[in-house]
């Protein structure tokens, strides 16, 4: 099979047409487009989400917590604790282990949440260290999204910039970054490790109506993009010219040859409001130094368009994440 995500219609093929429902408190179970569960506990609701880190192979214990932590935070979820799986090859060693113990500390002590449990293995299955995170989060009913809100004209909006977990990986692995990047831009690159949650743009938009969050992770801007148009059940309009990419970004995509739409972007958040509510979530956002970037609007049809040097690009299921081009 493809590297990568497992394709949409073998999903629901294999997947979640096999799953049966056996419990009344699950409200919603992930989904294509949706990243978590949703479960009923009387006055909160507990949003659960689950994602390994396999493309990186440094800073594992941060961004091990921070995707984990970016689903729930599509809800609007404040994350409480999560769970730590990690699968250790036998060529590592016991330091390579404290350190992302102590990495996914410090991330945890920076989001307040808790390592609440997990598992620890050593096992010749895995030829590097596998780390899967689930986090539990709690939301109040009336704070969470709700897509069928969803209409015709309103804002699709990202927080910073796209590519910015992939530019930090391939920036951190990658030994000839140097002739990419000059040594002030590399120090900035690997800094972007530091800007993977997407936490705080989640809580100032739970106080302006918000009505769908989807964190841009494997496929990028573009599979997040066509992600949404199935959650929603609406089509998505994007002007190129409008999204958010960095320089180095830029740079790294052209040495690779590769699209910095279709590249892993924790970090970065996609939401839709409408337009007034976006205004005052753009105005706030701002103010804690949070970029936000209008990039297009709902229509009223179910496409995925991007509009690019005048020319219309239908966006279908994405293939692999660009990311595996470059590190394998």
């Amino acid at each position: 099979m493809e590297i990568g995500k497992l394709k949409t219609e073998l999903l629901e093929k294999y997947i979640f047409n096999k799953l049966s429902s056996n419990r009344d408190e699950v409200i919603l179970k992930s989904g294509t487009g949706l990243d978590n569960a949703l479960l009923d506990f009387g006055d909160d609701l507990i949003v659960a989400s689950t994602d390994p880190i396999t493309g990186a192979s440094k800073n594992l214990g941060s961004l091990a917590i921070n995707v984990s932590v970016n689903d729930v935070s599509c809800q609007c979820a404040d994350p409480v604790g999560v769970l730590l799986t990690v699968l250790i090859p036998p060529s590592a060693t016991i330091n390579d282990l404290k350190e992302i113990i102590e990495d996914a500390n410090e991330t945890c002590k920076k989001l307040k949440l808790d390592i609440v449990g997990g598992h620890t293995e050593i096992t010749d299955a895995v030829n590097k260290i596998i780390i899967s995170t689930t986090v539990l989060g709690r939301v109040s009913r009336d704070k969470r999204p709700d897509v069928k809100k969803v209409e015709k004209g309103d804002i699709v909006a990202v927080s910073k910039y796209i590519g910015i977990e992939g530019t930090s990986i391939i920036s951190n692995e990658k030994d000839e970054i140097n002739k990419i990047l000059d040594e002030e831009e590399v120090s900035f690159a690997n800094s972007l490790s530091e800007e993977i949650s997407v936490l705080k743009e989640s809580k100032i938009a739970s106080k302006y109506n918000v009505k769908h969050m989807h964190d841009i992770t494997e496929s990028g801007l573009f599979g997040a993009l066509w992600e949404t148009t199935i959650a929603i059940n609406h089509g998505i309009k994007v002007d190129y010219c409008d999204i958010p990419i960095l320089e180095i970004t830029e740079k790294i995509s052209r040495f690779y040859n590769i699209d910095p739409c279709r590249l892993i972007s924790s970090g970065s958040m996609l939401m839709i409001f409408n337009k007034d509510d976006f205004k005052r979530f753009k105005e706030e956002a701002e103010t804690k130094n949070i970029k936000v970037t209008s990039i297009g609007e709902i229509t009223a049809d179910k496409k995925c368009i991007v509009i690019k040097d005048k020319d219309e690009i239908v966006l279908n299921e994405p293939d692999s994440d660009e990311l595996y081009k470059v590190i394998s």
